[in-house]
């Protein structure tokens, strides 16, 4: 059994306190070990001091996880998260909101404010998942808790590239895998997975040459020191990196690697998306395998209708759109297309977009060329109105391609010329000197 010995041993080696640093000017260096040793019973008041020092609460140096607040606490935190996994992040959030953090220990009350991010980041509120993972992080070094500074930077590094700011992705995670690595933890699950979200910083802030750089290195790492599940991690994270710069066939080997090791048994949205990707590199391979496609598609269906998101469906659909049309069922593909179109609805999204060019493939394999048109000149205008990223650049590149085989020229050089702005190719020809070659070809 447990005692209080035993818990206050535990909570002043996990918070990396020597037993003269617990004792402080309150107690006596040879009162914390009687204590520990299990000679003294300290008073409620002797533990109040402890607990604070510990990061813990009287209650669960009592009583550990039996103690009512705690489990009641556990118990609600458990629940938000299968909130989070049924797609109810509402539900998530206001059951976090009613736990007293007061009252329980702090590995609790980590739990529950990273269980709480992940409810504000799912709801699109990226500012209040921010707002709370900074402290947290901050406390958790302080208290040199690596375990929770890699998991509370780990939510923070994704939270930053999902709002767009690349840089402090970066700063954020460099800071916190430098100390992980000096703390010996190099080639852990948690190391791992920041250093491989933090890899995904680097594609999107254009650094792929570095990105590359360390994709490798990480795989080394990883298959030197890392669990299956790390391993895993760092492989799929490679293959996004090959795949940015145009690489399938090797972002295609990672990709099996990373499916080989998560396995069957993987919980979560992460098999699933691994496998919609993987179907994503089977249709842009030489030659494309389009009956691997859909059968990818067919694995992570069930997952993702149960616990993704309505995007990843409609990249679902976007895909099998694709994969049909190359075996040419061309109404099959139109059909998918739509659904995803459906499903987005009318918000500008990059994923719209990409629909558009799927129905726009689709109508012209029909050969209705002014539905197709449309199509093209839709995603065009959704295009137009987002922010410039590495991935709306390729969808830029993309719509040049069919407006050139359409034959419309202008709008093939228009859309090949935002592809270059939005990749960071700005032109360089002096103003004055590009009027000059209009007024001469007027």
């Amino acid at each position: 059994m447990t005692t209080i010995a035993d818990r206050v041993r535990q909570a002043r080696l996990a918070a990396g306190l020597s037993q003269t640093a617990l004792a402080g000017d309150s107690f006596s260096p040879s009162y914390i070990s009687l204590i520990e040793a299990g000679r003294r019973e300290p008073t409620d008041s002797a533990l109040s001091v402890l607990a604070e020092r510990l990061g813990s609460t009287v209650e669960y140096l009592k009583h550990g996880d039996d103690g009512p607040n705690e489990a009641r606490a556990r118990l609600e935190i458990d629940y938000a998260k299968l909130d989070l996994s049924a797609g109810e992040p509402a539900g998530a959030r206001a059951r976090i909101a009613a736990i007293d953090l007061a009252s329980v220990t702090n590995a609790v009350r980590v739990d529950a404010l990273m269980t709480l991010a992940r409810a504000h980041e799912a709801l699109g509120d990226l500012e209040a998942a921010v707002a709370i993972l900074e402290p947290l992080l901050d406390d958790a070094r302080a208290r040199t808790h690596n375990l929770d500074s890699a998991a509370v930077a780990t939510g923070l590094v994704a939270s930053y590239l999902e709002a767009g700011d690349m840089h402090r992705a970066v700063e954020v995670g460099e800071r916190v895998l430098g100390e992980l690595e000096a703390a010996g933890m190099s080639g852990t699950d948690e190391h791992l997975r920041l250093a491989s979200t933090v890899l995904w910083a680097y594609v999107e802030r254009g650094d792929l040459l570095y990105a590359t750089h360390r994709a490798a290195e990480l795989v080394r790492q990883a298959e030197a020191l890392g669990s299956p599940r790390g391993r895993g991690s760092v492989y799929w994270n490679a293959a996004l990196v090959a795949e940015q710069r145009r690489d399938y066939p090797l972002a295609q080997r990672y990709t099996e690697r990373a499916l080989a090791l998560l396995g069957e048994g993987e919980m979560g949205r992460d098999l699933p998306r691994l496998r919609l990707n993987y179907a994503w590199l089977l249709l842009r391979s030489e030659p494309a395998e389009p009956h691997e496609a859909l059968r990818q598609l067919d694995r992570a269906l069930p997952d993702l209708l149960a616990i993704g998101s309505e995007i990843e469906l409609s990249r679902v659909d976007v895909e099998r759109s694709r994969a049909h049309l190359v075996l040419g069922d061309v109404e099959i593909a139109e059909t998918s297309a739509r659904e995803a179109l459906r499903r987005l609805g009318d918000q500008p999204r990059l994923e719209t977009a990409v629909a558009q060019l799927a129905l726009g493939d689709a109508l012209h394999a029909r050969e209705d060329v002014a539905g197709a048109a449309r199509a093209y000149r839709w995603a065009a205008d959704m295009l137009g109105m987002m922010s410039a990223t590495r991935q709306s650049a390729a969808a830029w590149r993309e719509l040049g391609d069919r407006f050139l085989g359409h034959g419309d020229v202008a709008g093939a050089a228009h859309a090949f010329d935002r592809a270059l702005r939005e990749a960071g190719f700005r032109p360089t020809v002096p103003a004055t000197l590009r009027e000059a070659w209009t007024a001469a070809a007027g």
